[in-house]
């Protein structure tokens, strides 16, 4: 899949939307500019449309003068037509804006209006606005573009200022002259309408479900490593497992559908393995982590098995982390495994210069000694030495980085070189440690790339493998596998910017570039000593008997139905319904119109079969001679309804199938819908139906039974138009088991949607005079005293009609168990807000509906929605059940302690309470009214702790991953205060902070540690951050004192603390003699919280329960494999 996503901050800062030309129409406008660039697919990312460029590009620069620019009156204007590629485009410019302060300049395919249907075309190209006095300034962007139908110009709606271009000291206008330049490169396409990549390249594809393409290019490289895939293969399943509930059998399905299917293979039975359900499927993860997940899962279902081992075996090395003092005798080693490694990109040239930096050699010296047991702080070195490699290494690519001074997540898309041969032992085995076995060659050969396209928050990945280590190399783009040379899979994706040739010599300005936001993420090595080994031959011996039985039956199965499709065209299929499925389904599985035609005999008959003959197939079936059969055709009426519309003629009886269905039905739906009339005799025999004339009308009638609450199909008889209804209201008594003169109720069933018609019908009236005709429902039932009446619900047809149109069974779970139902209530559609919680708290027991509050299920994650349904803020039931085109059939419900519409206009702040005499924590639940202050919630709190001295003063914080993010003023309204993503913290004022003198400071104090990630330092902080004042002159000796006896925390322990002033996450590690508040001295960075006094020591607090679900980011879903 490829996502359309916002360009990384990194890359430009200053750009706006690229969009199609819209020229202004009134109401809203379908694009909207915004304030980072809309980022479009790459060469390589083509895929998404159903071309893709495969060959090199062709380039040519078009310059366009425009004189008496300020002149213009055109609302746009479009340059003289050039060629490209042996395309024709031409430049699209708006003089005035299309409807914009700015410059609007496209690339438009000149000849779009004559291209035949469905031609596509793809160009990277710029477009820039000449500066005449200095080329410096000309101000130049490029984006690229697969050209349509739909989108046949592409470019900058606000391209610059009108101001500037306007302005002559600025160097645009020049003589009234504007020059622009166009420059364009194309790739040819091919079309993949008929690629078939199993013919052309050996392979298959897999399909995308949605966002796992990013799955996709791991699997494809996992399978394309034989050992692997025989491993798999070999993992113990049985002939009863089920590919959804077991991930082995799943994987071994997915690999042998690889290994033998002609056509792209899906994922489905895979995921549902992993316990994944549809959303997660439309998320995407991360490469790497789902790598790890997965063979850790795999790992764990091998154990116990004949390849046990075998993950280790392929994928893990070891490394040895060392600290080794300079001046004692001293060094402390630890063995570490790894089953991929994170090499940097930024700042590094290529893959050797990353693995350099991997064992670069810290010192720890001056302030950042390392504590080595009895010998105290010393200088030391500290390292990574690899121990050995792995088989098949995988080396992931920090392509993402965290940008601390942006505060964002930025993907590096800066030029990296990877060898196709990687030599690990280079520099007589630098990055080897000496306990390395020097007798293995460390020499690896390049397997496959995979790549991502796109900026930080989304893209497209797709893989290039070359599966045999041959010179061929393959790209697997989900469904498409194409062959490629070295030069894509490689150089192409090192990243970096591009340089494209001019072709044309005339032109000879500067060279055309733009940044290439595709590029290699993971790259997978295989030992040249071990590949004989790994890439071994995978045939059918290794696939267990009863999985080989079950896919090729797959396969049969899956065959049979592309030949009943492939020959569908020469067949109809016949759905025959008779009385027998009315009697069967009405009142049971439908209750309006006659029949499902989904649950009658079906028959597939081939068109050129005389119709006379299928009556034939229709006696065997159903035991009619043919003689005796009368088939009826039905008819959608206008109201949508579905009801047999009239006898076919003794003339299209002698049609064929194929003909009678063109005649029946106007679509080209491939069934033919038909009623069989039977007549039977006294003796139950089948008789010849009656002749039917233009006076004779078929009506089908209905029995309602309103103690019972029944509907049910009873019979259909023949009445004359010119007929009244009360002419044959003893024929209905008789059906319906009634005596002869009881007083029934006639009523006619309309239609459903979108509303329920079900009218009395006057019995004194003709049929003809009332509209009926064939087909039409008539439902009778007895005539209800008044006292018979208060005695059932639904005292009559249309009162019961408009039930069971609405009836709604609605399964009711309590918030804090989302997952399990507590009771299900049958409701209606239309009941009010109020009918709804009247019957929960009827249910729950409850004297006071109204302090039910309802949550809303969302139907694509399975979880209440994040909003509670306020009160009688929906009309309807159905209204709280709707979750976009989908209706759910969960509501959640919680039983408050006050009703809702008090509740509602009160504001519950979550907050921890930090005692002062002791180290205890508690959480408060404090509720007060919206319009209520900070003060208020500090009132209210006095009221439920225990303080130290009675008039303590009281502040609330807002802390926020360890750090004190602000403290709330007195007068601050709660409403808009947000306890769902920080803690709000309350603690009592020391007195020392209430009297600060004019030179005092009250300083942030953070604890932290300090990570070595890849061998780069990055500060965590933890535990409680807290204030502190700090006196002028004093040392950070006289500020240790103070800290301990608050912290409370023993001589020994506090000794091997470190204390640091940190500014922007940097330490400044500090000695006992440092004047601290020098430190403090600047008052013009942002945020307090990022310049604070660190304690450097080991994390050994507990960690709190309030604080472990916080701070989650609700747009990242971690990769979790269930099963």
């Amino acid at each position: 899949m490829t996502m359309m996503t916002p360009q990384p901050l990194d890359q430009q800062e200053d750009e706006e939307m690229l969009v199609p030309h819209s020229d202004f129409v009134e109401g809203p406008q379908p694009l909207v500019e915004g304030p980072q660039p809309m980022e479009v697919a790459q060469p390589e990312n083509a895929s998404t449309a159903e071309n893709q460029a495969v060959d090199e590009p062709q380039a040519s620069r078009f310059t366009w003068t425009i004189e008496n620019f300020s002149r213009l009156n055109l609302k746009k204007l479009y340059s003289e037509v050039f060629i490209v590629g042996g395309y024709k485009w031409r430049v699209l410019i708006f003089p005035k804006g299309n409807n914009v302060d700015y410059l609007s300049m496209y690339l438009d395919v000149a000849d779009s209006a004559a291209l035949p249907y469905g031609w596509s075309r793809y160009a990277q190209f710029s477009l820039a606005v000449v500066n005449q006095i200095h080329n410096k300034f000309t101000i130049k962007k490029d984006t690229q573009h697969q050209f349509n139908q739909r989108e046949s110009d592409w470019g900058f709606t606000s391209f610059m200022p009108l101001s500037e271009l306007y302005d002559p000291s600025k160097g645009y206008l020049v003589n009234d002259s504007v020059v622009v330049e166009a420059d364009v490169a194309v790739r040819k396409v091919i079309d993949y309408w008929t690629y078939d990549s199993k013919k052309e390249t050996g392979y298959v594809g897999l399909k995308n479900q949605g966002a796992t393409c990013y799955m996709n290019s791991l699997l494809q490289t996992l399978y394309h490593i034989p050992y692997f895939r025989k491993a798999v293969y070999h993992m113990p399943t049985t002939e009863n497992d089920m590919p959804s509930g077991s991930i082995p059998l799943a994987l071994q399905s997915l690999f042998y559908k690889l290994q033998y299917s002609d056509t792209s293979v899906a994922t489905k039975e895979l995921t549902k393995s992993f316990g994944w359900d549809t959303y997660d499927s439309f998320m995407q993860h991360d490469v790497q982590e789902l790598n790890r997940v997965l063979c850790e899962k795999l790992e764990d279902k091998m154990k116990g098995t004949v390849v046990e081992g075998t993950i280790q075996k392929l994928f893990e090395g070891h490394h040895m982390n060392y600290i080794e003092c300079i001046n004692v005798n001293f060094k402390s080693t630890r063995k570490e495994s790894f089953y991929d490694l994170q090499l940097d990109v930024k700042g590094c040239k290529d893959v050797y210069a990353s693995f350099d930096k991997y064992v670069e050699v810290e010192r720890l010296e001056g302030d950042n000694k390392y504590h080595a047991e009895e010998h105290g702080l010393q200088d030391a070195r500290k390292g990574v030495l690899f121990i050995d490699f792995p088989p098949v290494l995988q080396l992931q690519l920090k392509r993402f980085e965290y940008d601390f001074m942006r505060d964002t997540m930025v993907k590096i898309n800066d030029r990296y070189e990877f060898p196709l041969q990687l030599d690990l032992d280079r520099e007589s085995g630098k990055y080897l440690s000496p306990d390395a076995d020097r007798s293995v060659r460390n020499l690896y050969t390049l397997h496959s790339v995979l790549v991502h396209s796109g900026g930080v928050h989304g893209g497209h990945y797709y893989a290039f493998i070359r599966p045999t280590l041959s010179d061929q190399w393959y790209k697997f783009d989900d469904e498409r596998v194409t062959k490629e040379d070295v030069k894509r899979a490689l150089e192409e994706q090192y990243g970096g910017e591009e340089e494209l040739p001019q072709t044309n010599p005339g032109f000879n300005n500067t060279p055309f570039k733009f940044t290439k936001y595709s590029n290699a993420y993971m790259l997978v090595y295989i030992r040249e000593s071990d590949k004989d080994k790994i890439i071994c031959d995978v045939d059918e011996k290794d696939i267990a008997e009863h999985l080989r039985i079950r896919l090729k039956k797959e396969q049969e199965e899956k065959e049979d139905k592309r030949r009943y499709k492939a020959q569908a065209h020469l067949y109809t299929i016949i759905k025959v319904a008779r009385d027998e499925d009315l009697r069967e389904q009405i009142g049971k599985d439908i209750h309006f119109d006659l029949v499902d035609h989904d649950k009658v005999r079906s028959f597939r008959i081939q068109k050129q079969m005389p119709f006379n003959l299928f009556k034939e197939e229709v006696a065997k079936e159903f035991g009619i001679p043919v003689q005796y059969q009368r088939f009826w055709i039905w008819a959608k009426r206008q109201n949508h309804t579905y009801r047999p519309n009239r006898p076919l003629t003794p003339q299209e009886e002698t049609q064929t199938v194929g003909q009678l269905r063109e005649v029946s039905t106007k679509t080209h739906n491939a069934e033919l819908k038909l009623f069989l009339e039977v007549e039977y005799g006294l003796d139950l025999r089948p008789i010849p139906p009656p002749d039917k004339t233009k006076e004779d009308i078929l009506l089908f009638f209905k029995l309602y039974d309103p103690e019972k609450e029944e509907l049910r199909y009873v019979s259909r008889l023949f009445v004359k138009c010119s007929g009244k209804p009360s002419e044959i209201l003893t024929k209905l008594n008789e059906l319906a088991g009634f005596a002869p003169e009881e007083e029934i109720e006639i009523f006619e069933e309309i239609k459903y949607e979108p509303n329920v018609m079900c009218e009395r019908l006057c019995r004194r009236t003709s049929f003809r005079f009332s509209q009926i005709e064939d087909g039409d429902i008539i439902c009778f039932q007895k005539r209800l005293s008044p006292e018979s009446e208060e005695q059932v619900r639904y005292p009559d047809v249309p009162m019961f009609l408009e039930y069971v149109k609405n009836r709604q069974v609605v399964h009711f779970r309590a918030l804090e168990r989302p997952k399990e139902d507590d009771f299900c209530l049958e409701l209606a559609k239309n009941h009010t807000y109020d009918d709804v919680v009247e019957r929960v708290a009827q249910r729950l027991g409850l004297n006071d509906p109204s302090k039910i509050r309802l949550t809303p299920h969302n139907c694509y994650s399975q979880q209440p929605k994040p909003n509670f349904i306020k009160y009688r803020s929906v009309d309807h039931l159905l209204d709280m059940l709707v979750h976009y085109n989908q209706i759910s059939d969960i509501l959640y419900y919680e039983v408050l302690d006050i009703p809702l519409p008090e509740l509602q206009c009160l504001k519950t702040l979550k907050v921890a309470f930090h005692y002062a005499t002791k180290d205890e924590v508690i959480i408060l639940n404090v509720r007060l009214p919206k319009l209520s202050t900070v003060e208020d919630v500090l009132n209210e709190i006095k009221t439920k702790v225990e303080l130290s001295q009675p008039n303590a003063e009281l502040r609330l914080l807002e802390v926020f991953y360890h750090k004190i993010y602000k403290i709330f003023p007195l007068n601050e309204k709660i409403e808009n205060i947000n306890d769902q993503y920080w803690t709000l913290r309350a603690e009592e004022i020391p007195d020392e902070e209430k009297n600060l003198g004019p030179h005092d400071r009250l300083i942030h104090v953070y604890h932290f540690t300090k990570e070595t990630a890849q061998n780069q330092m990055q500060v965590q902080n933890f535990g409680e951050p807290f204030f502190l004042v700090i006196r002028e002159g004093e040392t950070l000796a006289e500020v240790k004192v103070r800290i301990q006896k608050k912290l409370q925390v023993p001589d020994e322990e506090f000794s091997k603390w470190k204390f640091a002033f940190l500014s922007l996450g940097r330490p400044e590690y500090l000695q006992d003699t440092d004047i601290v508040s020098s430190r403090f001295q600047r008052r013009d960075v942002y945020g307090a919280w990022e310049q604070y006094l660190g304690l450097e020591h080991s994390d050994t607090t507990p960690k709190r329960a309030y604080v472990s679900n916080q701070n989650r980011h609700t747009f990242e879903k971690p990769v979790k494999i269930y099963n």
